[in-house]
């Protein structure tokens, strides 16, 4: 992203010289003359650095205070002008929020210097230590820039999914080392004009070209899904799944990590502020998320307004298969106490969680059953929570279920992973 500098001056050929000095292909320079046009710009741009002349106010102490209140959410550099060269003027300005005083005449090199010095320091300090990029704070602010501009422009959300699980099985460390990868990846597919930014330790934005936004979601999905298998051990990669080690000998299985791109342009929509195109951004990614697998999603033109907006409707149905016809009671009661929506078993509604015995040690008619449900393409989005008074959680793992729980278990525990679940499927 193009660094922004704001010079208020009234005079003419002073700051015509300071935006030639300063300005180039990495940074932009806006000349304004006077306080309101400087204040719409600093909303509109949220610039990087302010200079700020003397010939704008005489009281330069007092109009620094001015636009450092104005700007104490976004903190950008202040840098005040001055003819005046007395220890006390400088002091004055200092004081009142300016982060550095230049006093002319000044010499073009070391003017130069000194504001790039500034500009270094300011996006060093925004970055992501691990991943070294722009940080959320600096990627919001890109966000805004492109929107009061009067290029075309396309922004990709992009997310590491089941980021969590993997950390949790593979250290901190390896997982660190997965977005470090992903980030390579990302910069290797963007030209020098395109922004990368970080969201979260799992997340990304990408603010390029309406043109080219597309193949770059094409390629990312691609490249992603050629080198996850290498962050993963031979057992896991050979069983196709992770087993994640829980509480009382619980074992969740997981899907490998996967990405998922959402992607918004400027020839679809004309957005009015920043909140309203990263509730976008969101809502498209949110609606890429594949079951495990890598997928984009981009916001195209709508052909007919009329019922073209399909909201996504909160699941909270339970179904429970249980022999045990006082534990189902049980289970029914608490659940619903909980505030979930227990279904009985020849209802043709889709459960977002299914709760079912693996049957006895001779007939396992759980995982016979387990299994048919996975094959039916009507529960795809549908988790299994399965319980079992044989303890094998390799083998009920692999039937499909989503999450093993040994019998005799806690309620408490079995209330805990329905509550993660269903806010796993409803996007919470």
């Amino acid at each position: 992203m193009q660094t922004v500098t704001l010079i208020i001056d009234k005079r003419k050929e002073l700051p015509a010289k300071y935006k030639k000095l300063l300005e180039n292909e990495y940074s932009t320079v806006i000349i304004t003359r006077d306080i309101i046009s400087a204040m719409k710009f600093i909303q509109d741009k949220e610039p990087d650095l302010i200079l700020i002349s003397d010939s704008v106010d005489a009281d330069l102490a007092g109009f620094c205070k001015k636009i450092r209140g104005l700007t104490y959410n976004m903190r950008p550099i202040i840098a005040a002008i001055s003819k005046s060269a007395e220890l006390d003027d400088k002091l004055k300005v200092l004081e009142s929020g300016a982060d550095d005083f230049i006093s002319e005449p000044i010499n073009s090199d070391e003017f130069t210097m000194r504001i790039k010095a500034h500009l270094r320091r300011e996006f060093e300090s925004n970055l992501d230590s691990k991943k070294l990029l722009p940080n959320k704070n600096y990627s919001m602010r890109a966000l805004k820039r492109i929107l009061s501009s009067n290029k075309e422009w396309a922004c990709l959300y992009i997310s590491i999914d089941n980021f969590e699980n993997y950390r949790e099985e593979y250290t901190k460390l390896a997982s660190d080392k997965l977005a470090q990868t992903y980030t390579a990846i990302i910069t290797s597919a963007l030209s020098e004009t395109d922004y990368l930014g970080s969201i979260s330790e799992k997340e990304f934005l990408v603010i390029t070209d309406a043109i080219k936004a597309e193949k770059i979601a094409n390629f990312l999905t691609f490249a992603f899904d050629m080198v996850v298998e290498k962050f993963y051990s031979s057992q896991d990669v050979n069983r196709g799944y992770m087993i994640m080690q829980g509480e009382n000998e619980t074992g969740r299985r997981s899907d490998f990590v996967h990405t998922t791109i959402g992607i918004v342009t400027s020839q679809t929509k004309k957005y009015q502020d920043n909140f309203e195109l990263i509730t976008d951004l969101i809502n498209i990614h949110n609606l890429a998320k594949m079951t495990g697998k890598s997928n984009y999603l981009i916001e195209r033109t709508k052909l007919v307004g009329e019922n073209s907006v399909c909201e996504k409707k909160y699941n909270n149905k339970i179904l429970i298969m249980e022999p045990d016809e006082s534990m189902t009671l049980l289970l029914s009661t608490i659940l619903k106490i909980q505030g979930y929506e227990v279904i009985n078993n020849d209802s043709e509604e889709i459960p977002a969680i299914m709760i079912i015995d693996a049957g006895d040690n001779e007939s396992r008619k759980g995982l016979d059953k387990c299994k048919q449900i996975k094959a039916d393409e009507r529960y795809k989005n549908t988790k299994l929570i399965m319980t079992s008074s044989f303890h094998e959680k390799e083998t009920i793992l692999n039937a499909g279920a989503d999450l093993y729980m040994p019998k005799p278990y806690e309620m408490v525990n079995l209330i805990k992973w329905v509550d993660t679940f269903m806010k796993e499927i409803n996007f919470i």
